[in-house]
This record gives structure tokens, sequence and C-alpha cells, in this order.
């Protein structure tokens, strides 16, 4: 084992490539360091260390990470709590570029499995980044040894060995609660709950952080109020449920029919404490759609929305390079259900108008035979009968949509209430004589059969795979944007997709001709035998990788502008 403080006098105030003398194993007296990778000069990406720790030496007891989703949550919790003690040394140390820089793959308001913290059952290891300091392109050994012999001990000894029990007992208790709401909406056929009491609205447009003042706590509609039994509590938590079905939120503009939708959609995810949706949970299986103007599509069959085009283009095996805002809800929709979707979330604020109604006097005026689109409201129903998929949908512009609601929500001042009977009241009080133009069956959900031709990452005489940020990837010479996918919610997620991609495509699993399904499928049985980190290339240190649900996997599949499919 090699002597990490000897290594750095002997290359102090070298060329930056003499730091990868500094690569490999260092034991200290309370944990084992790992040098994974170091950058090639002082602005380039950060260099990659693993911190190993005795878990005896912990107060995280095997009890707490006895099941899958206490684990994460004390991954996650840990992972915290260093970024926060790394945030108190920011800086101490100066240079060129990102000299000095060391950081965690932090969390957010979300909990999501990421390869930042792996606890398993005798060592935490805990993955570092780390600006290896210089002064212009010549090392800065002295400032490299306060990293590693001052900083690092001081970070580790004041987080990871300072976790008191009833730390730890509180984020467990935590999870244990959201993983109960999680089973029962499974065991009762529901859809999502969303507990009294909580803050729905942001702090901003751009921030995840609860709004802190003027929010209106939620309070469940009477008539939609239920009690779920949650451990570690005295009483029931209440709130209101949505079932399966059709649901629709409407109400006035600014009311909050989108926060309560946005509130739903990321559902999904478990939050932490004083989030204020720590308790607004969601079948993990419910997807946002809407329109995304000039996105590619490949091989879609969108006939159950859109018939044949002018100039007798199919549908059946609908390809475009650049699809217009109905077609692409159309796919974006026909793509989920193809991905194993179970509730679709639809705003008619990002919807293609056309794609979601046609009234009555539009089908006086333009006979069918002459418009190709079906709309959504003729064919929702028909999801729920054929496929038995709820829609949870704000509408606040077309009552068409009464006829074929199961339940009906109105936002009035960030409050719900539940105006069912009377939205059917008025659906059957007020004819407007539409004809309904969706026939009696959805349609068939054809499964594609990507191609391996599909996925090509080399640019020139190298694979390029770069995640840039949450929403751009770099895949060999094209470009992969997601900004319309609104449940991406973490860059390391991103990152993990862009990861996968490569997996698929350097392990030629394309070739084995398998539906999306059955890509899927095989990537989450990946993970749950060897974690996150299969698809790394790194040697020990995995990436900043944080899991991807499967629907936005198959979302990024789905925009490669080189995807080809049977």
């Amino acid at each position: 084992m090699k002597n990490l403080q000897e290594t750095l006098k002997k290359i102090d105030q070298k060329g930056y490539k003499a730091y990868k003398d500094i690569q490999g194993k260092y034991q200290f007296s309370r944990y084992v360091l790992h040098i994974d990778y170091v950058q090639g000069d002082p602005f380039a990406n950060p260099s990659k260390i693993r911190v190993v720790v005795p878990r005896k030496e912990t107060e995280i007891s095997q009890k707490w990470t006895n099941n899958r989703y206490r684990k994460i949550g004390c991954e996650d919790f840990v992972a915290r709590k260093i970024h926060e003690k790394l945030l108190g040394v920011h800086k101490r140390i100066g240079g060129t570029g990102k000299s000095g820089d060391i950081d965690i793959d932090h969390p957010n308001q979300k909990v999501i499995e990421r390869t930042a913290i792996q606890l398993e059952d005798h060592f935490m290891t805990i993955c570092l980044s780390i600006g290896l300091p210089a002064n212009g392109r010549r090392i800065l050994g002295s400032e490299a040894k306060k990293i590693f012999f001052q900083i690092i001990p001081e970070v580790i000894e004041r987080s990871v060995y300072e976790i008191k029990e009833n730390e730890i007992q509180d984020v467990i208790y935590l999870c244990d609660q959201q993983e109960t709401i999680r089973q029962y909406l499974k065991e009762h056929g529901l859809v999502s709950f969303i507990a009294n009491g909580s803050i729905l609205p942001r702090e901003t447009g751009i921030s995840d952080k609860p709004l802190k003042k003027g929010a209106i706590p939620f309070q469940s509609p009477k008539d939609m109020n239920i009690s779920i039994p949650v451990p570690h509590r005295d009483k029931p938590l209440e709130g209101m449920v949505i079932r399966k079905g059709i649901t629709l939120i409407v109400g006035g503009g600014y009311h909050g029919k989108s926060t309560l939708l946005q509130a739903i959609e990321h559902g999904v995810y478990n939050h932490i404490e004083g989030d204020g949706r720590e308790f607004v949970i969601t079948d993990e299986a419910a997807v946002k759609i809407r329109a995304e103007d000039g996105r590619s599509i490949s091989k879609v069959d969108i006939s159950p929305f859109i018939g044949e085009l002018p100039y007798e283009k199919d549908t059946t095996h609908f390809t475009t390079e650049n699809a217009s805002g109905s077609t692409s809800q159309a796919a974006n929709i026909i793509e989920m259900l193809e991905a194993g979707a179970r509730t679709i979330l639809i705003d008619e604020d990002t919807s293609a108008t056309n794609f979601m109604i046609r009234d009555a006097r539009m089908q006086a005026l333009i006979a069918k035979e002459s418009e190709p689109i079906t709309p959504f409201v003729d064919k929702v129903g028909l999801l729920k009968q054929d496929y038995h998929v709820s829609t949870i949908l704000v509408m606040g512009g077309s009552g068409d949509y009464f006829n074929v609601a199961d339940y009906v929500i109105k936002m009035e001042e960030y409050l719900p209430y539940d105006v069912t009977k009377e939205a059917k009241r008025i659906a059957e009080t007020i004819q407007v004589n539409r004809k309904n133009e969706g026939g009696h069956l959805f349609g068939k959900i054809q499964e594609r059969i990507p191609l391996a031709k599909s996925l090509n990452s080399k640019k020139g005489n190298k694979h390029k795979v770069i995640a840039r940020g949450r929403f751009h990837i770099q895949y060999g010479n094209t470009d992969i944007q997601l900004h319309d996918l609104e449940q991406l919610v973490d860059d390391s997620q991103t990152r993990m997709i862009a990861d996968v991609l490569f997996y698929l495509e350097r392990n030629d699993i394309l070739s084995k001709k398998m539906t999306v399904q059955q890509i899927l499928n095989a990537i989450e049985v990946q993970i749950e035998k060897e974690g996150l980190s299969f698809v790394s290339l790194h040697k020990g240190h995995p990436g900043e990788l944080a899991r991807p649900r499967r629907y936005e996997i198959a979302a990024t599949l789905n925009r490669l502008r080189t995807l080809y499919c049977e």
C-alpha cells in the first residue's frame, strides 16, 4: 500500500499529469481511501475517490437497512449529512480551475436510489468528487495534502460518525409510512393519495422547495376523504384519494389545478421531511403526457388517435423527424402504454387543442371524413375499458369531458371540492349534441422491436456519451432533448439513462430482437441483481448515478433521432 503523503510531497510543483501517481488504495485510521480516477487537468471533470467506512463503527445498525426502501432512505440521509458538512468547507483550498472543489452527488427534495452512498452489510462506501489543486498546471501538493489529511477526515468525522440513532429512526419511520401508503394504494386499487395538511405550492416555478408564506394546506373534500393506518403514528393519516378511472380537475385560472396535478405526478417519488408532499403518494406507473412539437417518432402505431393522413401517409407505423402537437401527443401516450404505464396524467395547458377536443360546432362544419384526428375525449373511456388505464386530467376549457369522467374535482383558492354530481347534472341538462368519434374499441397497442443500428455512440474514432444537465444527452453525433419529460427530476438520473443506452450498445442487447417492454424489464432485473453501477465503466467509483424510472428510459430511447424499429 503506497504512502500518500510521501507521493504528494514527491510530485509537488510537477506537471499536473503527475497526479496520476496517487491513484490507489490508502489505509487511514478510521477508513480506507480509494483514489480511483485522477483528472487530466485542473479544468477537467473532477477526480473520483471512495471512502470505505466500517459500518460497525457507525450508528447505522442492520435493522435500519433490512429492506430495500429503508436502505435507500438511509443512504439518502447519509448523503445529505455529508453534503451539509462539505458546504462548510467549500473553497478552503485555493488554486486554478476546479482546485479544491469537493462534492458528493447530493439529493434535493426527493429520495431517489443513487450511487453516492452504498450501504453493505459490513461497510459503507462514500463516493466523492474532488478537484485536485494546482497553480496553473503545476501540482499544489501541500494543498492536496490538506484535502486528504484534514478536510476529508473532518467531514467524515462530523457527518458519518456523528449521526445519531434518533436521527436515523426519524428518517426510517417516514420511509415506513410512505411505503405503507404505497402498498395500501396497490391493495385497494387506488391511484393517488394526498394527505390533509400537505403543502403543494412550490417556492417558485423553478424551485422544488415548498412555498413558505401564504401556502394553503391541502384539505380533502368529505366525500373523497379516506383514512390510512400507518406505523409509528397514533392516528391514521387522512386525506383525499383518487381512484382508478377518469378524474377531471377543473376550476378557474390560478386556483391550483396544475399545482395539484404536479404534486400528483411527483408523488411517484418519496419526499423528505418538511417538503410538504411527504404524504402525497402516487402509483409509480403514472406518467405525465404532453404535446411535444418537433420531436422525432419511429414506427409508432398512432392509429387509435389518428387515422390515415393526407397523401395516404400510414399511421400504423408512423415515422417523422418533426412531429406536430397532435401527433407527438398521440405518440407519447402510445409509447408510455407500450412501456407499461397504468395511469396517464394530462394538463390541457401543455396539450394540443385539436388532440383533446372537437366540439359539436366543429363537427358540423368539418366532416369526420376530413378529420383524421380522433380527440382524446372519445378515447379516454375506451382506454379505461380495454386496458384498465386510468387518466387524471386538468381541464378548464371544455365541459364535454363531464360525460366521460368518473370523478370531477373543482379547485377553488387551492382547495378541492367534489363536484362530480353537479358536473353530471350539467352534462344531462345542457345537451350539446356532440357525436362520439371513438368507435367501440381503443385500438391495438403495437409493441416495437428497436434495432441494433439505432445506437451508435461513435463520434470520429471515439465513443462520446455525455449527459449535459438534466435535459440533454449527447450520444455520438446525436443530441437527445428531454426538456418535456416532467418526471425526470435529477441530473444523475439523466447520467444513468445515458449510461444505460451505452450499456445496451456495447453489449449488443438490441441485436437480440427484444421488445421495448422486454428491454426495460431486463434493465430493471440487472439493477435489482447488481445495483445501479452495473452500467458504469468507471473502475471502483461508479460515477454520479441515480435511478431513473423505466418510463423516462423508454422516453429517452424514443427521442433518439437514430431510432429504428420493426
